[in-house]
């Protein structure tokens, strides 16, 4: 069974029509077209009205959908009838309010298909158990989300026999050496790193896992519209929507943005991961984050614009400050050739606080006696959240992996919001670190 994603129009009787043609040539994202700028990609995306002329779209609730002839049953099972002409079955294979929102996706990403799923980690999940088979392998950066580390580290070898190697991605020589002629499948690695963030050389990169047929698969949740990883070489996107994407800090989700060959096959009925494994969106969060993403761009240049604003002041102040924006951040010149223009470098920062406790001092001044921002997991909302990740979102590793990332006890994550004004978020923050000093 295998549907083209992209095109919905009015549901036909199946004759092949001069419409059907269009649709077919229709498959490649706005993206391509438009080139670097996410936000235009994204405003050629094809509106869908209301079904009674609302400028919104109406939500597809629905979780089975009927057919005018029971012959046409058979011809949307076998593949011959699809969404690309308005046919569907079931929500656990496609929905139209997830396939619009997917079409959104590819657009900001700049591939040709892509389909929203339950969450981040599902996301990542469906790509890689669709892209690797039992005895395959992978190669990853050893600098990930905790979640993704233990998901390679732990459950792909003791239930599906993929196994990886971790690397550092700035020793080309030893990414290439990692990979194993016949059975590396997979060069998996982050855009910018969680939480260290270390910029990935995304072409070079790519260079190197192409030239031995292996496909690259890239977390792109750090930068959304800051980076494009598939026109940067990439053959895959994964994106946990819950963060930037969504902003609000209410929605978990997941995207696979890629070739439409890779995204209809996720979709087979006998083969498929997204289909068999069922990691579905629901319609109602496929519609609240379509109504998102329009102003996700301006949304990301604010989250950037205080991020380098306050790593610029707190290095003044002598703090250590890890942020991509800085002249002296060891990857500053390779994000800034990287990136799409006028975005920024990227709304999270690091502070490395040297221990533990003096991380949970400053973050209990921060929230507590400041009310500069949340102590709490995940990033992207329009709050300040801030973590010690070695004993949170990194605490899957052991301690041996951390330190092989660069994640010291105390490294704060930060995740900079963008409420109140720069300037009364700046004056909370400076009487916190004075609060340190006493």
């Amino acid at each position: 069974m295998a549907m083209s994603v992209v095109h919905i129009g009015k549901k036909r009787n199946g004759a092949e029509d001069d419409d059907h043609v269009v649709a077919k040539k229709s498959m490649l994202s706005p993206a391509v077209a438009m080139g670097e700028d996410p936000m235009a990609a994204l405003a050629m995306v094809r509106h869908e009205f209301g079904e009674h002329g609302g400028v919104n779209m109406s939500i597809e609730a629905s979780a089975t959908f009927t057919v005018m002839e029971p012959e046409t049953m058979q011809r949307m099972f076998s593949g011959e009838l699809g969404p690309d002409r308005d046919f569907f079955i079931y929500s656990r294979n496609f929905n139209p309010t997830v396939l619009n929102l997917s079409r959104q996706m590819a657009a900001l990403e700049g591939t040709e298909a892509a389909y929203c799923t339950s969450s981040g980690m599902s996301a990542i999940s469906a790509a890689l158990l669709q892209l690797c088979s039992s005895g395959d392998h992978i190669v990853a950066s050893r600098t990930l989300y905790g979640g993704t580390h233990a998901l390679l580290t732990h459950f792909f070898p003791r239930t599906c026999n993929i196994t990886t190697s971790f690397v550092d991605l700035k020793d080309l020589d030893m990414v290439e050496g990692a990979i194993i002629e016949g059975r590396t499948k997979v060069l998996y690695f982050e855009s910018i790193s969680n939480p260290t963030l270390s910029v990935a050389n995304t072409p070079e990169l790519c260079r190197v896992a192409h030239d031995k047929g292996v496909t690259v698969v890239v977390d792109n949740t750090f930068a959304p519209m800051v980076l494009s990883p598939a026109r940067l070489g990439a053959d895959v996107v994964v994106h946990s929507i819950s963060k930037f994407i969504s902003g609000g800090a209410d929605i978990i989700a997941g995207a696979v943005c890629g070739p439409a060959k890779l995204v209809n096959s996720m979709m087979n009925l006998h083969q498929g991961t997204l289909m068999l494994l069922g990691p579905t969106m629901n319609a109602k969060v496929a519609f609240e984050l379509s109504e998102r993403i329009p102003h996700l761009g301006l949304r990301m240049r604010e989250h950037c614009k205080r991020a380098h604003e306050y790593s610029t002041r707190l290095k003044k102040l002598g703090v250590k400050v890890i942020y991509p924006g800085l002249e002296d951040h060891p990857d500053h010149t390779l994000l800034k050739s990287l990136a799409n223009r006028g975005y920024g470098f990227g709304g999270l920062l690091c502070l490395d606080m040297g221990t533990e406790e003096k991380a949970n001092r400053l973050m209990n001044f921060l929230q507590n006696s400041t009310q500069f921002g949340f102590i709490a997991v995940s990033l992207g909302y329009y709050e300040t959240l801030m973590s010690c990740s070695g004993s949170s979102t990194s605490s899957e590793m052991n301690e041996e992996e951390k330190a092989l990332a660069g994640i010291s006890p105390g490294l704060v994550r930060m995740s900079v919001g963008y409420t109140g004004t720069s300037e009364q978020r700046w004056s909370q923050f400076e009487k916190a670190l004075l609060k340190m000093q006493g």
